[in-house]
């Protein structure tokens, strides 16, 4: 079994996010399987997506360039 510190893959929000509750995504990397996706407003109790690498570097593209 292997274990990760939970300070080294810290859950990070946009710096665009106003921080007043809104419609807010988190994300944090997980290793070798990709980036977490989680809501912000669902922390302890909503669901997790993880992305791979590929396909998130894609979604990003398309978010900057449109």
């Amino acid at each position: 079994m292997t274990t990760t510190d939970p300070h080294l893959h810290a859950w990070r929000k946009s710096s665009y996010s106003s921080g007043n509750g809104g419609s807010c995504l988190e994300t944090r990397p997980e290793s070798h399987h990709g980036i977490a996706v989680r809501d912000s407003k669902e922390r302890d109790t909503g669901p997790v997506l993880v992305i791979g690498h590929d396909a998130w570097r894609a979604f990003i593209d398309m978010a900057t360039t449109s």
